[in-house]
């Protein structure tokens, strides 16, 4: 764990964590579990969130409690909003919005032809987000003196947009600007709420592993994106762009600098993949000059 942290990990604090029961949502309750919070983790997954009750017992300093959901519906959101509330009146500390998923067109159908991949995908992946704000942001933004704070878990994809998922992609960008407005209006209204949007590299998880069974080489674990979260989030970091075994901070940065560039040069969309112009923005990437940090 990282031996420096944002103060919203501290002993008694209330940490609500959506995608808790896998991957970085599970990574997170564990710290957060080491640091003596109150747990409250959500997920679809029934048999998986049976199971973190007996890994992250209740004890006289912190209680777990676990909540079946489906993000993407009203109805369950203002169900665990009322327990919530019952069960920890004094607030939630660490709201942590996290749960995603990626759905992929019905056979026989493109990706154009399927408004339904579409529907399903913002469903979770961005409504799932907006959802859980609108259920917890007075009870979050009730402490004005407390540190707090607000995760929402982005996406490499929504920001470089690579070609193959457009849903996927655009739900995620969708949650970039989200969190970007989420943390202007509440600088002002509650400075003692910090935001973060978190941007995972190449990740193992039940979400990305497909048919691999091991951990590949390139990729990082649920642990170490925790890991390298926490030491952002303690340097008051709000993009935090994770990096990963095979693309460094650095690279990320000059992709993510070419992708916008495109806009301010004039060039065609996604010119980093297209064959008329791959070579040219492999040589742009790698001839950009970016400042370090």
């Amino acid at each position: 764990m990282a031996t420096s942290l944002h103060p919203v990990f501290r002993k008694g604090a209330t940490a609500l964590i959506t995608g808790a029961a896998s991957g970085i949502g599970l990574a997170t309750a564990k710290l957060c579990y080491s640091q003596r919070m109150n747990l409250i983790l959500l997920d679809n997954n029934k048999d998986n969130l049976s199971k973190l009750s007996t890994e992250f017992p209740s004890g006289s300093d912190a209680t777990t409690s676990t909540f079946e959901i489906d993000v993407s519906k009203l109805q369950d959101w203002d169900r665990v909003q009322r327990d919530v509330l019952a069960l920890h009146p004094g607030g939630v500390d660490l709201l942590m919005l996290n749960a995603g998923n990626s759905f992929k067109p019905a056979a026989g159908k493109t990706t154009w032809q399927d408004p339904e991949y579409f529907q399903k995908t913002f469903a979770v992946n961005t409504f799932g987000y907006t959802n859980g704000i609108a259920a917890f942001i007075d009870d979050v933004t009730s402490n004005k003196i407390d540190p707090r704070a607000i995760i929402l878990t982005g996406s490499k994809q929504g920001i470089t947009n690579p070609p193959g998922n457009p849903a996927y992609n655009a739900s995620k960008s969708a949650v970039k600007t989200i969190a970007e407005h989420l943390s202007f209006d509440l600088h002002a209204s509650n400075p003692n709420i910090s935001v973060h949007l978190l941007v995972p590299g190449w990740t193992y998880t039940g979400l990305t592993k497909g048919s691999s069974s091991s951990k590949p080489d390139g990729a990082w674990t649920s642990e170490e994106v925790v890991n390298f979260m926490s030491a952002k989030m303690a340097a008051g970091q709000f993009y935090i762009l994770c990096p990963d075994n095979d693309v460094t901070e650095d690279l990320d940065k000059r992709r993510i600098t070419w992708g916008y560039g495109d806009i301010i040069h004039g060039r065609p969309p996604l010119s980093r993949w297209r064959g008329d112009w791959k070579e040219k923005a492999a040589e742009g990437i790698a001839g950009l000059q970016i400042p370090p940090q």
